[in-house]
């Protein structure tokens, strides 16, 4: 079954005690979206609302970083307790760099993925496939929520799935950005193991948001 990640970028801190109680009941992640204000336009958090959701939930906290120094960013959240660090294929200088801190995650115990926007192929990270624990696709350009989903980011989702079957590998296949009940299904038929979902399960019922998804 399909796991689901809530992201906290659309949590209401004003009701955070009742709105966590819910996403721990209902939710397999919980997906953190952090921004620098540099490689996206916009800023989001920092490690300090990972420290504090640890201190009430359990849940596997799934942490992306859209940022421009994803090596520092990595530091500072594995520090406060990430459970895995999604960076951007496009936030490193090149596929050598991209190895080196696949690296540096793993030997922190933490689980590694890479992120690519919805204008990069596939190919930009065929040479590190068999290092990750997860490929992060964006159905939306990253840095806002709210967003309308993107249905021609499915073709990766896709291709992942025939990479992974045909080369054995073990990734998880994620997608964010626009996913709704309706746009949740057309992503699972394509094979999305993880769907990220920020406002449409913050702006209702969310456990009922929540199990609509899976």
């Amino acid at each position: 079954m399909v796991k689901i990640a809530p992201s906290v970028l659309s949590l209401d801190f004003t009701k955070f005690s009742e709105q966590m109680l819910e996403v721990n009941k209902s939710s397999d992640w919980i997906h953190f979206d952090v921004m620098d204000g540099h490689f996206v336009p916009n800023i989001s958090y920092g490690p300090i609302i990972l420290e504090n959701i640890k201190k009430v939930s359990d849940l596997f906290c799934d942490v992306h970083i859209m940022v421009e120094e994803p090596r520092k960013f990595s530091e500072w959240f594995i520090d406060a307790g990430a459970d895995q660090i999604t960076f951007h294929i496009e936030a490193v200088a090149d596929i050598a760099a991209a190895k080196e801190l696949i690296t540096y995650i793993k030997s922190r115990d933490v689980k590694v993925g890479i992120s690519i926007k919805p204008g990069t192929p596939v190919t930009a990270i065929s040479e590190v496939l068999a290092d990750l624990d997860l490929v992060l696709i964006m159905s939306v350009e990253p840095g806002f929520g709210g967003q309308k989903f993107m249905p021609e980011t499915l073709v990766k989702v896709e291709d992942l799935v025939n990479l992974r079957a045909d080369n054995d590998y073990s990734y998880l296949i994620e997608i964010d950005g626009g996913i709704n009940g309706e746009t949740g299904k057309l992503a699972k038929a394509a094979g999305v193991d993880v769907l990220v979902a920020g406002s449409y399960v913050f702006n209702g019922d969310i456990a009922q948001r929540v199990n609509s998804l899976k």
